[in-house]
């Protein structure tokens, strides 16, 4: 009797094929379209096709001309919604016009109102605005003249990003080392699921406890000025990517083969030893892949720094300054955009160089992790 092979042998492990093939896929999909729509919306700022000078927006109208314009068109002139709009009164129509006007008589009397902020220039390079007296790096877009200027915010993003990775990498390291070669297996079966748990933590619990908690303690220590800053959110970022670094980490250390840490014993090294000089080198693919992804989660993390951090956009390199950083900023101000403007329009700017700072990270490590297999593995 033949062996019958194929999906109408077996229909069910088939199905689950095709269904575990069609949920791969559309997890794929749903990146590139997360992607594709963060890129659309920030491309107008990439082409060069958005301005923020005043030139650009709404010339204003007088007040005299009120009566000529459609209903429609005074309330998008005055930027009010329907609602708001029935619920005012001609008078008050009116006083919003000259209030329009005013404004506009004060742009064409400064000099930066006629600066396209949205330019490459101005986002990377200082500027010495007409109320500054030297040349700035600063992130404003509510003010008048709005200012988009991604260094601080970048800054911001670095300082808390790698005060986490010091504080959680060499923590996160050390306790797989323990877990997998040095702990008994009764002590291994605590503490690996506690460090674990820290993962089911949501990120703004964290963020509330950096805030209510550990700001008070460590300025309490330090005595530093300034009660929430870069160190303060890069050691709360530090407690919510340990999981992540721990759980990698001691897989690549478990994976390493017994017989490695077994000969040396036999050869008269202590566990230390052995852990160390032989199953550390062996596992360096897999550690250093670990630390990548948990710069990824430091990089990416919103809530912590929103609450923790001070969500001050200034320039320092001083860790116990306030700091502000890319996802923070985009989640606090992007409810807050008309859609389309050149606010919204930045802030997808944001998204993007996120995307990209994590897209070369992963594969530079990716690169790298391959270099190491290789070397490990005596190939050329």
């Amino acid at each position: 009797m033949g062996i019958r092979r194929g999906h109408r042998a077996r229909p069910a492990e088939f199905i689950a094929e095709k269904l575990i093939l069609a949920v791969s896929l559309t997890a794929i999909a749903m990146v590139f379209l997360i992607f594709l729509f963060v890129g659309r919306e920030a491309l107008p700022i990439f082409l060069g096709s958005v301005s923020s000078a005043a030139a650009a927006e709404t010339k204003a109208i007088p007040v005299e001309e009120m009566d000529r314009l459609q209903p429609s068109q005074l309330r998008s002139y005055l930027g009010l919604s329907e609602k708001e709009f029935k619920e005012m009164d001609r008078e008050t129509l009116k006083a919003l016009m000259e209030v329009r006007l005013e404004a506009a008589a004060e742009e064409t009397t400064d000099k930066d109102a006629a600066i396209n902020t949205v330019e490459w220039r101005y986002l990377l390079f200082p500027f010495q605005w007409s109320d500054y007296d030297h040349p700035v790096h600063i992130w404003q877009p509510v003010s008048r003249i709005h200012k988009y200027n991604i260094v601080p915010l970048v800054v911001g993003s670095l300082k808390t990003t790698v005060v986490a990775l010091l504080f959680a990498v060499p923590l996160s390291l050390g306790a797989a080392l323990y877990v997998s070669q040095l702990c008994s297996p009764r002590w291994k079966e605590w503490i690996k699921p506690a460090i674990e748990m820290l993962s089911a933590v949501p990120s703004v619990v964290l963020g509330a406890f950096a805030l209510l908690v550990m700001a008070t303690f460590f300025q309490a220590i330090f005595g530093y000025q300034y009660r929430l800053n870069a160190f303060l959110a890069g050691i709360a970022l530090g407690l919510a990517s340990i999981p992540v670094i721990f759980s990698i980490a001691e897989d690549a250390l478990t994976s390493v083969p017994r017989s490695y840490s077994q000969a040396a014993l036999a050869l008269g090294a202590s566990r230390w030893a052995a852990a160390w000089q032989v199953v550390v080198p062996a596992a360096i693919p897999g550690l250093f892949a670990a630390v990548v992804l948990g710069f990824g989660r430091c990089i990416g993390e919103t809530m912590v720094v929103l609450i923790a951090s001070g969500n001050a956009a200034i320039l320092s390199a001083s860790l116990l300054d306030p700091a502000r950083t890319l996802t923070a900023t985009i989640a606090a101000e992007l409810g807050e955009t008309v859609v389309g403007g050149h606010h919204y329009r930045m802030l997808f700017v944001l998204g993007t160089l996120l995307f990209v700072v994590t897209f070369l990270t992963n594969l530079a490590g990716d690169v790298v992790i391959h270099r190491l297999k290789r070397s490990l593995e005596g190939g050329k």
